[in-house]
């Protein structure tokens, strides 16, 4: 250790005994001016010289971060620094009087505060403020910073939930003092952003101040008061679009199917009434989690919407499968439905039989109608006396007339069978594609405005 060092260390060895004789004197300072202001003071009363003039109190506001939004009970809680100033007129003093002592800390319940309130607060628990200290200023300003837990009434609007934006104001204001008495301004154009904590679920496009007069039935007095609203948006939409949306989406999809399943399978209705089962699952599993309002979301919609196309398809289901299922005892198909389901709706839609290229349909046809032998060109009646005519083959013949009219009578029912069939591949083929198209756009819609 060289001599510098040995200096060094000799010379703090000697301003050692004098700090605390200086502390000691600040803190004496301190003390003298505490005993001298609070002489004579009192919390009680409004501190202004003249009982006449109005005291103006500064409000700022820093939002911190968002707790909590209840859309079911519409409560908004956040967490927030608040910061009101005055000044007092009984609280000065001269710096150079105490030793250039120019500010001071003391408890907040020494001295006068206003009482100021959050007007639309959602419970009946009081803000724990009483704990801080205020800064006191040798000019009289007193700086009063307090944290509080706010839990206010908000109207939630969820007619666009899953994209919704949302409006929620927080009232400040005197609570017994008129405008004549306390005036309450805000201190700056909107509330400071600086400290949030971002939301997971909402973000913040702002937070701005409005201050109003308004004059209650009560009292004759105009009250002012600050209101702060904080604009929010969700932003959580991929969460609720993977477990509400998405799957709503591919269900919806999945409905159309029904109109592709074979007939003979004997699970088309069965597919229909599954698949409007799931969607009332997530409707009420959706209905749990919005607050009753007059208004219906845009998902809730969305489900209604596909509940109603996946109803009408499951009633078409069944139509066609009457269809399908027309016996041999059934009714020719109308000329009209031949002419323009199984000929042009059957050639555009490529619904064709088997071995039979797309476009070209097989035209109808109509069923022969057997006729009964002609009499008039056989063997003349009476009696023949040559022993190979066919005249001695009578009974032969009506018998193999009578097996002709019942194949041709079979094969003309079952040619109105296969119509039906026909007719009711057209109506599925057809209902497909305008099922399919509706869920398709319904559901790009709402995509669209998700993204």
């Amino acid at each position: 250790m060289g001599p510098g060092s040995h200096h060094l260390s000799l010379g703090l060895l000697l301003l050692l005994p004098l700090l605390p004789e200086c502390l000691g004197a600040e803190g004496r300072l301190a003390h003298k001016l505490f005993r001298d202001l609070f002489a004579n003071y009192t919390s009680a009363l409004r501190p202004v010289a003249d009982t006449d003039q109005a005291l103006n109190v500064t409000l700022e506001v820093t939002l911190s971060q968002i707790i909590d939004m209840d859309e079911r009970n519409q409560v908004l809680t956040l967490y927030l620094w608040i910061r009101q100033e005055w000044t007092d007129a009984y609280l000065r003093w001269d710096p150079d009087t105490y030793g250039g002592l120019d500010a001071i800390h003391i408890p907040s319940s020494l001295v006068w505060r206003p009482d100021i309130v959050l007007y639309n607060k959602a419970d009946a628990q009081a803000l724990a403020s009483s704990s801080t200290n205020v800064v006191l200023r040798h000019d009289g300003a007193v700086c009063w910073d307090w944290p509080a837990i706010t839990r206010s009434s908000c109207r939630v609007d969820v007619s666009a939930f899953l994209f919704d934006a949302q409006h929620c104001g927080l009232t400040f204001g005197s609570w017994t003092h008129g405008g004549h008495q306390l005036d309450v301004q805000p201190r700056g154009a909107a509330a400071s952003l600086a400290d949030f904590v971002e939301n997971v679920e909402w973000r913040v496009l702002g937070m701005p101040a409005r201050r109003r007069v308004l004059t209650y039935g009560c009292c004759s007095e105009p009250y002012p008061d600050v209101t702060f609203t904080l604009l929010l948006r969700r932003c959580a939409a991929a969460a609720y679009v993977c477990n509400l949306l998405l799957s709503c989406v591919l269900i919806s999809l999945l409905a159309p199917l029904a109109f592709h399943l074979p007939a003979d399978s004997g699970e088309k209705v069965s597919l229909g009434i599954t698949v409007l089962l799931a969607l009332t699952v997530f409707q009420l599993i959706l209905a749990e989690s919005m607050p009753p309002a007059e208004s219906v979301p845009l998902i809730g919609k969305y489900y209604m919407a596909t509940m109603t196309m996946v109803t009408f398809s499951t009633a078409l289901t069944i139509l066609i499968m009457n269809l399908h299922y027309c016996g041999p005892s059934a009714r020719p198909v109308p000329a009209w439905a031949r002419a323009l389901l199984l000929g042009r709706l059957a050639r555009g839609l490529c619904v064709r039989e088997r071995g039979e290229p797309c476009g070209l349909s097989r035209p109808p046809e109509s069923s022969p109608s057997p006729q009964p032998p002609d009499r008039g060109t056989g063997p003349p009646a009476g009696p023949c006396h040559e022993p190979r005519c066919l005249c001695h083959q009578e009974a032969l013949l009506r018998h193999v007339a009578t097996i002709a009219n019942a194949f041709h009578s079979h094969r003309a029912a079952q040619r109105r069978h296969e119509d039906w069939k026909r007719l009711a591949r057209v109506m599925d083929r057809f209902f497909l594609g305008i099922s399919f198209s509706m869920a398709l756009v319904m559901s790009l819609l709402v995509l669209v405005r998700a993204l």
